[in-house]
């Protein structure tokens, strides 16, 4: 048990590392745009009819802090986002970035991550079941729907469904709240109003996370399957679900389990554009509307830290379920503690 607790706390460490790391490469991503924030937002007033001099630029520098070393900085930075949450305020919109994203980069995370459990839960058995059968029917099947979604693009389902329910319902179902429940407080009646809404992201993301998904277990699958000991086992008298689950299937979940963090990157991709057509708003939409249109580093690098964070999060937690799920795992981190 005190080995374990090692490694957990290693883990955790390695997280923190990360973390401190991504946010050097972040901040220093950000610093890297041509013209700092003051510049930017200067010039935008300038847009709008007013004059801009040399001064008004020096005295913003100062105000915003942007006269300090890099490192100075970085480190205030990284203090306040560590220690207090606190992103500072968006370079362009002049709000605070806590307030802007509020509730928005929680849904964001929260219909990836239930896109991607949607696609394990579906996946996983039926992937078993299909490296497990002998059925060519059922085999064959289950690869063209496998092939057919990894070919179509998640924003082509998102538009072909959108155009179907205009057509036949009246309701393009773009957005993730009705006209009623768009700007209501939190009640009963907006949580059923938002699953409703939610499930059609939750489907288009979980499209292609599901073939992909599927394609891997099916693989892992039939390369455990042929191993010595399952043959052993079958030799053993065991047979049908008992011997899927505790040999081949056990272990060639590990894997899975390992990369649910870049699985959730991956879906997060995927999620402006499908957000773009479904006119969500959400992180993913003011994520693209930062990088493409207003140059707002300062939030762009809220997100994709936020974003990061809740990777490194979830590979942490997948370690330490892999080492409770897998005995090799477990046997090799009990090893390196004991010698």
């Amino acid at each position: 048990m005190l080995q374990f607790a090692e490694f957990i706390l290693k883990r955790a460490g390695l997280a923190v590392v990360t973390l401190v790391i991504v946010s050097f490469i972040v901040f220093s991503l950000m610093e890297m745009v041509p013209g700092n924030c003051a510049e930017r937002y200067l010039a935008f007033k300038n847009t709008q009819g007013e004059q801009i001099t040399v001064q008004d630029i020096k005295a913003e520098e100062a105000r915003l802090g942007l006269d300090r070393p890099f490192v100075v900085r970085w480190g205030s930075w990284l203090a306040n986002v560590f220690f207090r949450g606190d992103f500072g305020d968006s370079c362009i919109l002049r709000v605070n970035i806590n307030q802007l994203l509020g509730q928005k980069m929680w849904l964001s995370i929260g219909i990836c991550f239930t896109a991607l459990l949607l696609a394990y839960v579906i996946a996983i058995p039926i992937g078993i079941i299909s490296a497990s059968s002998r059925s060519p029917v059922l085999n064959n099947s289950l690869r063209l729907l496998s092939y057919l979604g990894l070919a179509m693009p998640n924003f082509l389902l998102a538009l072909m469904i959108m155009l179907f329910s205009t057509v036949v319902f009246g309701d393009s179902l773009t957005g993730l709240f009705s006209k009623e429940y768009r700007d209501a407080p939190w009640s009963v009646d907006r949580i059923i109003d938002f699953l409703s809404r939610a499930c059609l992201p939750i489907f288009i993301l979980g499209w292609s996370a599901t073939a992909f998904a599927l394609q891997t277990v099916r693989a892992l699958m039939s390369d455990e399957n042929g191993k010595l000991y399952v043959t052993a086992a079958r030799a053993r008298g065991i047979r049908g679900g008992r011997l899927l689950w505790r040999y081949p299937a056990r272990h060639a979940l590990g894997p899975i389990v390992n990369s649910v963090g870049f699985d959730l990157n991956r879906v997060f991709n995927e999620l402006p554009i499908v957000a773009i057509i479904l006119t969500l708003t959400e992180a993913g939409a003011l994520l693209l509307e930062a990088l493409a249109r207003s140059n707002d580093q300062q939030l762009a690098g809220a997100i994709i830290f936020m974003l990061t964070a809740s990777i490194v999060a979830l590979n942490f937690m997948s370690d330490v379920l892999l080492a409770l799920l897998d005995p090799r795992v477990r046997s090799g981190v009990m090893g390196r503690a004991q010698a």
